[in-house]
């Protein structure tokens, strides 16, 4: 018994050394890991499962680091590493501090704001437009990050913005305006939490606004520059209804007198 197991080891240790010597220059060739042939001939089938996948994405992490990196995707390129990175449109590499990608990075963090300030609204109405702004946002991001002078005309028309977005806004703005008293002072960034939370995105739109000027000379479309003049006007508006809706009391600006002023008075 034992004289014919030693023989179905050996056989099975010269077979190995066949396929080894036949089929490694075509793996490593495409693959490049002596892990990857090793694997394939284990037969528990979650490895089978994980060379297939290396084998077809050409991912060359070695299956090292625990079972989630082999089965979840990678959020990382390391292709801006360099300090660069590629438009959508026209696939170019710029600087990360380049006007385009400057853009880009506010009209994010003006999206990030507005989802923070739902937070604390109560309003389901408001909440709703709110949601839809930041899905816009997204196409806006889409069009900034494809530059009308050097895309591919199929990314741009894909890409058109659309300005029914505009009308829209300037509806909302208008509807939310006949619930709010009438504004006789300027007013501080106050109001309550929502209210508050809202000036800051707007503060962020203004900022977005401005940095959308430098692209002009690229081929932005004009009302893209439009629709956030218009959002800050619209976020303003609604942190008035928010602050109305929460009772809670907007500050007034007053002007203020130093110490000094006052003892010279």
């Amino acid at each position: 018994m034992d004289f014919v197991f030693i023989c179905l080891i050996t056989m099975s240790a010269m077979l190995s050394i066949h396929f080894y010597r036949k089929l490694m220059p075509q793996i490593m060739a495409k693959n490049g890991h002596f892990f990857t042939w090793f694997a394939i001939n284990r037969p528990h089938e979650a490895i089978r499962r994980q060379v297939f996948r290396q084998l077809s994405t050409g991912d060359d992490s070695g299956g090292s680091g625990g079972s989630d990196r082999s089965t979840t995707a990678r959020i990382y390129t390391r292709t801006g590493d360099n300090g660069s990175s590629g438009l959508f449109g026209s696939g170019d590499r710029r600087p990360k501090n380049d006007s385009v990608f400057e853009a880009l990075g506010t009209a994010d963090e003006l999206s990030s704001s507005i989802g923070f300030a739902r937070e604390f609204v109560t309003i389901a109405a408001i909440d709703e437009e709110l949601e839809r702004i930041q899905c816009i946002l997204q196409e806006l991001q889409s069009n900034i990050a494809t530059p009308k002078t050097t895309s591919n005309p199929s990314l741009i028309a894909k890409t058109r913005w659309n300005r029914n977005y505009l009308i829209d806004l300037e509806r909302d703005i208008d509807s939310h305006s006949q619930s709010l008293p009438p504004l006789k002072n300027f007013i501080l960034p106050s109001g309550g939490k929502a209210s508050a939370a809202l000036h800051m995105s707007r503060a962020i739109c203004r900022r977005a606004e401005r940095q959308l000027v430098p692209l002009l000379d690229e081929g932005l479309e004009l009302p893209v520059l439009q629709y956030l003049n218009r959002l800050s006007s619209y976020l303003f508006t609604i942190a008035r209804v928010c602050a109305l809706n929460d009772r809670k009391p907007e500050t007034i600006y007053r002007r203020q007198l130093s110490v000094e002023d006052s003892e010279d008075s």
